[in-house]
C-alpha cells in the first residue's frame, strides 16, 4: 500500500464497538472484495470493502474477518482469515501478509489461512445461535453485480438454515457515522493531498488547456503524495458541462472566458475527500460570473452554520433549499410569482439548484452514517450548493469537508483550500 500503516488501536476500537452492540450468542461476518474481471486476463485495480477495512485495517483480497464476543474459547472471538502465501505468488504477485503482519495490522491476535475456513466456522457456528450478514443497505446503492458477500450469504444460509439472521449494516450506519480521532487525521490527510493538488492548478490553467490535462496535473501531484489517486472520479467541466452533474469524459478545451467547474479531491488510505471549486480560465472572474459565485459561496458558509449536533438531514436541507431560494431571487434567475406557484415537492430553487446539500463523507465519499435521527459530533459531512444555468452555459458549485463539533461551528478539514473569488484570481495571476 502506498500509505503509511495505520496504527491498529484504531480496529481494535471499531471492533469493540461493533461487537458491544451484538446480540448474545452471535456472530458477525465480513468479507474482502472480489477482483473484478475486465475482459481477458485484465483486472481492475484492488479495492478492499470498506466495512471489512475499518474493523481490521485488512487491505487485501480474499480476506475475511469473524467476530464471535460469547465463544467458548476466547481465542476465537476474534479471528482473521487471509490467503496463504508462497514463493510463487510472491514472486508474481508480490508480498502478501504473513500470519504475523496480518496480527500487526488488525490487532487481531488469532490469523487462520483462508482454506481452514470452511472447518473453524463450521465450529463456531455449533456455539452461535444468530448470525450477523453484512448487506449493502446505503440508501444510495445501485449495485447490479454479485459479490463476495452475497455469495457467502447464499452457502452459509443452505449450510445453516436453523440459526437467526441479523444485519450488521445497521450497526455500521451508527458508528461508522461518528469518526473517531484517527480517522479525522486520515481525512485531513487526504484533504491536505487535495489542497497540494488545487494550488497546483491555479499555476497552470489557462485558456486553450484540455480538460483532461487538468485531471493529469492533479493525478500526478495525488500519487506524488501517497494517494492512490482520486477518491471518485474527476469532474472537471469547463464551460456549459459544468451544467451536467455527472460529467465524466473531461476532454474538451477549456476557452477564454469560461468558468473551470472541478469536483476532484484524493483518497488517503481508504479515506476520502471531496472537493469543489470552480475557477476562470483566464484567471478573472466577470461581473456576472463572480455574483453567482458569491451567491453560491453565501449559501455554503450560511449552511455550514446549521451543521451542529440535534440538527435534523431533512429539516437541514430545507433551510438551505430557502437560503438558496433568497440568493436565486437576488440573481434575477428567480421572482416572487415563481416561488408562489411553486410545486412543495420541487420547489422553484430546483431549477437552479438540484441535488442535496451535504451527506456524510469517510472511507466511502458517500459514506455510512445515520440520516433519520439527530447529528452528532465527529460526523463529517460535505457541503455543496451550487447554482447551474444552461442559459449562460455556466455553472458554479463550491464544496468543503467540515467535521461536526461538541460546540461551535464545525470544523472545516478545507480551511486552507482557496476559496475566495479574489484570492483566486491573485494566486492564477501571479
Amino acid at each position: 500500500m502506498k500509505y503509511n500503516q495505520i496504527p491498529n488501536l484504531l480496529f481494535i476500537k471499531n471492533r469493540k464497538k461493533f461487537m458491544d452492540r451484538m446480540q448474545p450468542k452471535s456472530i458477525a461476518v465480513f468479507n474482502s472484495n472480489d477482483i473484478y474481471p475486465i475482459s481477458a486476463d485484465s483486472v481492475l485495480p484492488f479495492e478492499q470493502h470498506r466495512d471489512i477495512f475499518y474493523l481490521s485495517g485488512a487491505d487485501q483480497e480474499e480476506t475475511i474477518l469473524v467476530m464471535f464476543p460469547d465463544s467458548i474459547n476466547k481465542k476465537h472471538r476474534e479471528i482473521l482469515f487471509v490467503r496463504e502465501t508462497n514463493e510463487h505468488i510472491a514472486i508474481w504477485e508480490g508480498a502478501k501478509l504473513t500470519k504475523e503482519m496480518a496480527t500487526e495490522v488488525s490487532g487481531i491476535e488469532t490469523i487462520h489461512w483462508l482454506k481452514d475456513f470452511d472447518k473453524v466456522f463450521f465450529d463456531l457456528m455449533t456455539e452461535a445461535e444468530t448470525i450477523y450478514i453484512n448487506t449493502n443497505e446505503h440508501y444510495r446503492q445501485a449495485v447490479e453485480t454479485e459479490t463476495r458477500e452475497d455469495r457467502f450469504i447464499k452457502k452459509y444460509k443452505q449450510q445453516f438454515p436453523a440459526h437467526r439472521v441479523a444485519k450488521s449494516n445497521p450497526i455500521l450506519q451508527e458508528i461508522r457515522g461518528i469518526k473517531e480521532p484517527e480517522e479525522l487525521e486520515l481525512m485531513q490527510t487526504a484533504c491536505n493531498i487535495t489542497e497540494k493538488g488545487f494550488r497546483r492548478l491555479l499555476g497552470f490553467v489557462k485558456p486553450g488547456v484540455m480538460e483532461y490535462e487538468i485531471e493529469a496535473e492533479l493525478v500526478h501531484e495525488f500519487v506524488s503524495n501517497r494517494s492512490k489517486g482520486f477518491a471518485y472520479p474527476p469532474i472537471i467541466a469547463s464551460g456549459n458541462n459544468a451544467n451536467v452533474l455527472h460529467y465524466l469524459e473531461n476532454n474538451r478545451a477549456c476557452n477564454d472566458g469560461d468558468l473551470i467547474l472541478m469536483d476532484v479531491a484524493a483518497e488517503y488510505a481508504n479515506y476520502s475527500s471531496d472537493l469543489t471549486r470552480t475557477i476562470p480560465v483566464n484567471g478573472k472572474f466577470t461581473k456576472r460570473q463572480k455574483e453567482v459565485y458569491n451567491a453560491v459561496l453565501r449559501v455554503k458558509d450560511d449552511a455550514t452554520k446549521m451543521l451542529v449536533p440535534g440538527t435534523l438531514w431533512a429539516e437541514y436541507h430545507k433551510e438551505c433549499g430557502k437560503l438558496m431560494t433568497s440568493e436565486l431571487l437576488g440573481l434575477g434567475l428567480l421572482d416572487k410569482a415563481d416561488v408562489q406557484n411553486e410545486n412543495p415537492d420541487w420547489p422553484a430553487y430546483k431549477k437552479y439548484f438540484m441535488h442535496g446539500t451535504s451527506h456524510h463523507i469517510g472511507l466511502n465519499t458517500h459514506d455510512y452514517g445515520a440520516l433519520k435521527t439527530p447529528m452528532k459530533a465527529n460526523m463529517v459531512f460535505t457541503v455543496e450548493p451550487g447554482i447551474y444555468i444552461p442559459g449562460e452555459k455556466m455553472g458554479v458549485r463550491l464544496e468543503d469537508d467540515v467535521v461536526i463539533q461538541d460546540k461551535g461551528e464545525p470544523f472545516n478539514l478545507m480551511a486552507n483550500i482557496p476559496i475566495l473569488a479574489e484570492e483566486i484570481e491573485e494566486l492564477m495571476n501571479k
